[in-house]
């Protein structure tokens, strides 16, 4: 509905019910009521104009002043008010984001005390890292991996360029965490890397040049996804994707949410606590630990050596998880 107020034309029903001025009474406590708005998924953004799908249509829309700073991100379940044919200039407007299920931050290092909220609402996190151009590097694997657990996403690790290195040493690495690893290689059959995204909604994170965009072009015919080279000298990929987009998979089987190439991951947000308590058999055997204890190699009387020495507790398992928990503690942010 559009109001006139002090003159001027405005579309946004919230500005009516901003804080009176000096001497002046406010002319309702009522708010406007958006309970049986059109609900929609934030698909991407793009300098300040948001994408939603509403069922099959691709709306643009803003953000309604009363939100404020309120950030909304790729994956918010939000409401959505004004034009909604979907027709090409027309604009809707994004009245209330609903309430998030799961939300992937970082910190932009590990001094930073800001969150950054990367993807909203998706239940899976697949890490995806070359196997060679650009070498794995294990300390950010292991970051975005503590990451994703303090978010209670499902992690996946998926490992390209198979025709350039083997996979067994990685592998090898992450199978004492259970971590369901997948390994492909250019016109490789990704059948089971399918199998592994079907009915999840899944957000890929990684470095520059190590294939997200490859990968999401293969597993969506058609969607054209920019990708870039690696930088011989420096060894880092170029940022092909400037920012997240999600991409529905064929046939409505799930949802990928593909995200711009990451070169450092703060952790400033993440305990650990909420480390241990991504492993419920990890966290049941620290019941008996000392008050305070980090779990950490050397901690006294933590219930991880316990566990190792009664053999309650893999010693291999407990290496996995303390090189993981390590990427924690350690500096600088980027690995």
């Amino acid at each position: 509905m559009t109001r006139r107020l002090r003159g001027a034309v405005t579309d946004d029903d919230h500005e009516g019910f901003g804080r009176p001025g000096r001497r002046s009474r406010p002319r309702t406590k009522d708010r406007p009521d958006y309970s049986a708005a059109a609900q929609a998924i934030v698909v991407t953004i793009d300098r300040g104009r948001y994408r939603c799908l509403l069922g099959e249509l691709h709306l643009t829309a803003t953000k309604a002043r009363a939100l404020g700073r309120k950030g909304v991100i790729v994956g918010d379940r939000v409401r959505v008010v004004g034009d909604l044919s979907g027709e090409e200039g027309s604009l809707a407007r994004i009245v209330e984001v609903l309430p998030r299920r799961t939300v992937l931050r970082r910190t932009a290092d590990d001094t930073d005390p800001f969150e950054r909220p990367i993807v909203a609402n998706a239940d899976q996190l697949v890490i995806v890292t070359a196997l060679a151009d650009p070498p794995p590097r294990m300390g950010m694997i292991d970051r975005i991996l503590v990451a994703g657990y303090d978010a209670g996403l499902d992690p996946v690790l998926c490992l390209t360029k198979q025709d350039l290195a083997p996979a067994d040493d990685l592998i090898a690495a992450y199978a004492p965490l259970e971590i369901p690893v997948v390994a492909v290689r250019p016109g490789a059959d990704l059948g089971p890397l399918h199998a592994l995204l079907t009915d999840r909604t899944s957000v890929l994170i990684g470095h520059s040049g190590v294939g997200k965009s490859t990968l999401v072009n293969a597993l969506i015919p058609g969607v054209d996804r920019a990708t870039g080279e690696v930088n011989e000298v420096t060894g880092r990929g170029r940022h092909t994707s400037t920012s997240a987009v999600a991409l529905e998979l064929p046939e409505h089987a799930g949802w990928v949410i593909d995200t711009p190439g990451v070169r450092s991951f703060g952790l400033s947000h993440v305990t650990p606590q909420s480390i241990v308590a991504a492993f419920p058999d990890l966290a049941e055997l620290t019941a008996d630990c000392s008050r305070g204890c980090t779990h950490e190699t050397g901690s006294a009387e933590c219930g991880l050596d316990t566990a190792v020495a009664d053999g309650r507790l893999a010693p291999a398992r407990l290496e996995s998880f303390r090189r993981m928990e390590g990427a924690w503690r350690d500096r600088p942010s980027s690995a």
